[in-house]
């Protein structure tokens, strides 16, 4: 048996640090919704126990050290299956990138396999399973629009914004999550608005959103990638709504009303960087499974 599942990237309307844990982790509130770009999983259930990843990318690790790789080890040791699966991932999600790719990869093995090896889990208990990988990886599980709390495990489903298009620039730049949260004072954080930007999104008010979007990582990214911070000016110019950069970076995404100022922006954006995505919205659950048998091929 076989089945394919789609694994979206997530952008971060909203991103608060709270403050420093006691496991040495932070505090996070943010406000993220899944986007139209996406990774392909392709799942085969093999006799022989081995969990084996191929990957698009050559770049890309297949051993033990992919979050795909340790969602699928998890869920077998976990639940003590006696199959094994082939996992191939067809990169199109930027690598590194602020995006959650690797977190939704990892979400989207758990949900295949899930299927795959009829274990008839919840998406709560995989979303739990998840966080033991990766602190995205449950918000991944679920797709749609959520505010995670805690270490980013912690999910709370609200309503999805208004349609409208994604501008995704990714400058050609490595960015470390652990430098950037190192460099991050908690001291001087000026914190966004996560109750306006839920109340926002609940009123389907999207001049408030582009307004509302703060990101209080991007200050620490800029100042040590200026690459990233002339994405962000640029995107501005072009004419995007409202602009932030994801995550940890150094993605930075434009919100776009119109279409018919989307080409602009994205024929600009390519001057600066190859790495230029207009997606939309994806504004349901991402648990997109397609099940299928080997004749089917």
């Amino acid at each position: 048996m076989k089945c394919s599942v789609k694994a979206p990237a997530k952008i971060n309307l909203s991103l608060d640090v709270l403050g420093k844990r006691a496991d040495g982790y932070h505090e996070v509130e943010m406000i993220m919704t899944t986007v139209d770009l996406a990774d392909r999983i392709d799942l085969t259930e093999t006799t022989d126990r081995r969990i084996t990843v191929e990957v698009s990318e050559g770049f890309v690790p297949s051993d033990h050290r992919n979050l795909a790789w340790q969602a699928g080890d998890l869920l077998q040791k976990r639940y003590k299956v006696n199959k094994g699966a082939h996992i191939y991932i067809t990169k199109r999600i930027p690598v590194a990138a602020g995006l959650a790719g690797g977190s939704s990869d990892a979400a989207a093995t758990l949900r295949g396999l899930n299927e795959l090896w009829g274990l008839g889990l919840s998406l709560d208990e995989l979303a739990k399973l998840g966080g033991e990988i990766g602190s995205d990886v449950p918000f991944c599980v679920y797709g749609g629009t959520a505010i995670a709390t805690g270490r980013g495990e912690i999910i709370r489903h609200i309503d999805s914004p208004p349609p409208f298009w994604v501008i995704l620039a990714k400058p050609p730049t490595g960015v470390s999550t652990a430098d950037i949260y190192r460099g991050l004072k908690l001291d001087a954080i000026e914190h966004p608005d996560t109750r306006a930007m839920e109340a926002a999104i609940e009123e389907q008010d999207f001049d408030e959103i582009c307004s509302l979007l703060h990101n209080v990582l991007e200050s620490v990214t800029l100042g040590l990638y200026p690459e990233v911070d002339n994405i962000k000016k640029q995107m501005q110019k072009f004419g995007a709504d409202g602009v932030l950069m994801s995550g940890s970076g150094p993605t930075v995404f434009g919100l776009v009303a119109k279409e018919s100022r989307l080409n602009r922006i994205y024929n600009g954006l390519r001057g600066f960087c190859d790495d230029v995505h207009a997606v939309r919205l994806i504004r349901s659950s991402n648990t997109c499974l397609k099940p299928y048998k080997d004749d089917m091929l």
